[in-house]
């Protein structure tokens, strides 16, 4: 199969062609795929944006911001000799977001992102109101900071004001539709990150949705990844005439499109995302009857769920790191260098936890940082703490999906910019790493989800696979250690 690394020309492109679109948590992007999923020459189409964050566990962005970015993007990539050739345009963006929508159709708050941690005294007022495990086993959810019931009570609680203005409370990618093509569905894998969605039957889940303060009725229509948004404004087509007649496809969250894009679509092979934030997700082809408690599981569709664990601090923590530090001037060469047992012990817990304690109070810690500790034994400490962090998903996905993973396939801005830590990971959880160097597996991902229904019969493209890190035998005692160290560190201060 043809590699997806080149781009093709538009006269090489199979058609129908998807626009995909990817709103993350440093820029939205765009990018026209035929239907082998091969991406196509063209300009960039790329919009860097930023959380505004504060100390208090504010984490948002301006909802419209993003919806101009998106604008400008499909005034790039739209472009009129794509007339009649663009079957769809998909969507994903950063999970368990939220924007209030007035009935004028305007949003009257901000866009929640995942990481906003402001309403931890709503988490635990949750924990105490309700049975936490049963409400996992229903939703596929724990109650935490990042999902919609506890910070929908924060909001409801500190500014009565703004709640009451809301018509609608919506997803990022529901609102991106309302704004441009007049029409809000929520997709099923979108519904599911929210903490209010019903995991066995694919609805919401009302007693939770009341239990959050709101009403059903202020939620959007749930529609699987292949039924397409049946409104869409003739406004689309006079703006960009290369869209009129284009499928929109739900909304869907970029962790499920982060695995269909690196290729982790059998149930043995677990996809680990290394970008902004981090997870290990498992595609199930089936709705299981129970989730461990470290984990979460979001519902796909009517056959599949995606079942994992994340980490809010990944990129995060190498950014802190770079701009805290006397960095190191080769951050690769640290990484790939033997361990030492100087190396402090860190939690790289700088937003909070989710899996697998779901501690959203959760802070950093650095401990053991003995005076023979540099500011490259710290770089390293933190990155084998993140890394640590996967192997403590990994540990619960292995229980729960069938014994030790039989392929890890990373990708992401960190395991770009930083390979060498691969090796950190692949000793750390004892299995093969395999490097998709594919750029834009999310933006991929989204656009092979909606060709599952829009061209099912063309054969597709495969990702690219760079190195391959097998764990170092010889090591094995060292993370052990650092595995009890963590744990043990972890049992005094955070739980």
């Amino acid at each position: 199969m043809a590699s997806t690394q080149h781009k093709i020309s538009p006269s090489e492109a199979i058609d129908p062609l998807v626009l995909g679109l990817d709103v993350g948590s440093t820029a939205s992007r765009g990018g026209l795929y035929d239907a082998a999923a091969r991406p196509l020459e063209g300009p960039k189409a790329k919009a860097p944006h930023a959380f505004t964050t504060a100390g208090d566990g504010t984490s948002e962005i301006d909802a419209d911001a993003v919806v101009d970015e998106i604008e400008q993007i499909l005034d790039v990539l739209a472009a009129p000799e794509f007339k009649g050739r663009i079957g769809g345009v998909a969507i994903d963006t950063f999970s368990a977001s939220l924007v209030g929508v007035d009935a004028a159709g305007h949003a009257v708050t901000p866009c929640y992102t995942y990481a906003d941690s402001r309403c931890t005294e709503q988490v635990r007022e949750l924990r105490e109101e309700l049975d936490e495990a049963e409400v996992l086993q229903r939703t596929g959810t724990r109650i935490h900071s990042s999902y919609l019931p506890a910070r929908l009570r924060w909001l409801a609680a500190t500014d009565r004001a703004r709640f009451d203005a809301v018509e609608r409370w919506m997803s990022l990618g529901e609102y991106i539709h309302l704004r441009i093509i007049g029409t809000a569905v929520i997709g099923t894998a979108a519904a599911a990150w929210t903490g209010l969605l019903d995991r066995r039957t694919g609805a919401w889940d009302e007693a939770i949705v009341a239990a959050s303060g709101i009403d059903v009725g202020s939620l959007s229509p749930i529609h699987d990844p292949d039924d397409p948004v049946r409104e869409v404004s003739a406004s689309v087509g006079k703006r960009w005439p290369a869209l009129a007649g284009a499928s929109w496809y739900p909304v869907i969250g970029d962790g499920l499109a982060a695995n269909i894009g690196v290729g982790a679509t059998a149930e043995g092979t677990v996809g680990l995302s290394a970008a902004t934030s981090g997870a290990m997700r498992v595609l199930l082809h089936q709705i299981p009857e129970q989730i461990p408690s470290g984990l979460w599981c979001y519902r796909v569709d009517a056959r599949r769920s995606l079942l994992g664990g994340a980490l809010n601090d990944v990129g995060r923590v190498v950014t802190w790191l770079d701009a805290t530090l006397r960095a190191p001037d080769d951050p690769g060469a640290v990484l790939a260098a033997d361990p030492d047992p100087a190396t402090p012990s860190v939690l790289p817990y700088l937003s909070g936890e989710r899996s697998t304690g779901w501690a959203a109070g959760a802070r950093a810690t650095i401990t053991d940082l003995g005076a023979t500790a540099t500011a490259e034994l710290i770089y390293r400490g933190a990155m084998e703490g993140v890394a640590l962090s996967y192997a403590r998903v990994a540990d619960s996905l292995a229980g729960a999906a069938g014994g030790h993973a039989r392929q890890i396939l990373a990708a992401g801005r960190v395991a770009a910019d930083l390979t060498p830590w691969l090796q950190v990971v692949a000793d750390a959880l004892d299995a093969d790493v395999r490097h998709v160097t594919n750029k834009r597996t999310t933006l991929r991902g989204t656009v092979l989800l909606a060709l599952e229904s829009l061209a099912p019969d063309v054969e597709r493209s495969e990702p690219d696979i760079g190195a391959t890190f097998a764990p170092v035998p010889a090591r094995r005692r060292y993370y052990d250690e650092r595995a009890r160290r963590y744990q043990e560190v972890y049992a005094a201060l955070v739980r």
